[in-house]
């Protein structure tokens, strides 16, 4: 079989870490209902608020915010993508914005920390300076999921919320072999109102790739974010969408698919 269940998380994160933890830990376990061979959950999941505290919040890999999730991991034997936390670097005023892959024994299996930094000013809208808070990545990562989907290489490109506004990174993941695309994200309302899907199934279409986006809700640190997680096929449809508020959104995904869509539009970088 080339089927792959996938389930996204959606959340509405706050500055109290220990509840945003417990909270997500809640949402995987009723995630694994639908036995999927991967659960995804958003950008900053562990934490929304201050600077301070996002600052006070990071930890070192494995630390407090991924070991609740490694248990998870093996309790349900399926893969976890955390889809982001604040992880130290070498600057104490900057951390990381890093997303953390967890495989079936609860391992770390690969990590992203996020290249492309929200600075942006919005008309009626959010004003930021994600770069004066975090230290940019400077790799890209596709991850294998071993043991999810049988005669099939699964292949997962990972990226965080603004970088989905580069397609070039896109690319890059698909030449090095990506089916699935992951967009963990904390998209602001102003944006995500008219950008969100646009992006996620332009991404979609563009590499013939099935597109996983688990997004937050509600408003974090003082702004309204989207969130309509969702999950795209590699034609640009929507095959499963999230309503407003926390929850889980499921759907199969047939891997065969990104076979057929790139031999009928061949527009994917060689390998």
């Amino acid at each position: 079989m080339s089927r792959l269940t996938v389930a996204l998380i959606q959340l509405a994160a706050d500055s109290d870490v220990a509840a945003n933890l417990d909270r997500a830990a809640e949402l995987v376990h009723k995630a694994g209902d639908s036995k999927p061979g991967l659960i995804a959950l958003p950008e900053m999941f562990q934490y929304r608020g201050p600077l301070a505290g996002f600052r006070e919040s990071a930890s070192t890999l494995p630390g407090p915010a991924t070991e609740p999730f490694a248990e998870l991991a093996r309790s349900l034997n399926t893969w976890i993508l955390l889809g982001s936390l604040a992880e130290r670097s070498t600057d104490p005023l900057r951390p990381f914005n890093t997303s953390v892959l967890l495989d079936p024994a609860g391992q770390i299996s690969a990590v992203y920390r996020k290249r492309h930094l929200f600075d942006a000013t919005i008309d009626d809208g959010p004003s930021d300076r994600e770069s004066a808070r975090i230290t940019p990545g400077d790799s890209s990562v596709v991850a294998v999921l071993e043991g999810v989907a049988q005669e099939v290489d699964v292949r997962l490109g990972l990226s965080i919320c603004f970088d989905l506004r580069f397609p070039e990174l896109y690319r890059e993941l698909t030449a090095a072999g990506a089916v699935v695309l992951a967009v963990p994200a904390n998209f602001t309302e102003a944006t995500g109102r008219d950008h969100w899907e646009v992006l996620l199934r332009a991404r979609a279409i563009e590499n013939g790739a099935f597109v996983i986006a688990p997004a937050q809700c509600g408003t974090g640190a003082g702004v309204l974010t989207h969130g309509r997680s969702m999950i795209v096929d590699p034609w640009g449809i929507v095959l499963a969408q999230a309503p407003d508020g926390p929850g889980v959104v499921v759907a199969d995904i047939d891997l065969e698919r990104v076979v057929a869509v790139r031999r009928q539009l061949p527009t994917q970088p060689a390998r």
